[in-house]
């Protein structure tokens, strides 16, 4: 059974950084699809970014474009959101999720695994 643990979430001042890590365990991660997904208050759960295992492709959601980037260590089984210029509207639970599939699922439902989440908030 696949595990993900996340970490990196705190506290922040709008326009610092943060890094999030999702350690993943339980299976082979180089054949895993990771993503990384946030939800707000109130809010339902939405993409932020992907990275494919098949080709290393990766997607970014245009509310984040320009600002976060995904990246993964295939010899630390981890995946990496790298979170710049955050803004107070970046405040959520961010998820680690993985799935085996080789296209983009924008939408949380498909997804196969999760981790338990590690909050971001950025004032203002």
């Amino acid at each position: 059974q696949v595990q993900l643990v996340e970490s990196g979430g705190g506290l922040v001042q709008a326009g610092e950084s943060l890094r999030l890590s999702c350690a993943f365990s339980g299976r082979t991660f180089r054949r895993h699809t990771m993503g990384w997904f946030r939800q707000a208050p109130g809010k339902e759960r939405e993409f932020v970014a992907a990275i494919i295992w098949s080709d290393s492709s990766t997607y970014i959601a245009d509310s984040v474009k320009g600002r976060f980037t995904i990246s993964r260590d295939n010899a630390k089984n981890t995946v990496y959101l790298q979170m710049n210029s955050l803004k107070p509207e970046d405040t959520a639970v961010y998820y680690c999720a993985a799935d085996l599939n080789t296209w983009l699922q924008r939408d949380a439902a498909p997804w196969d695994y999760w981790g338990q989440g590690t909050q971001v908030t950025v004032s203002s």
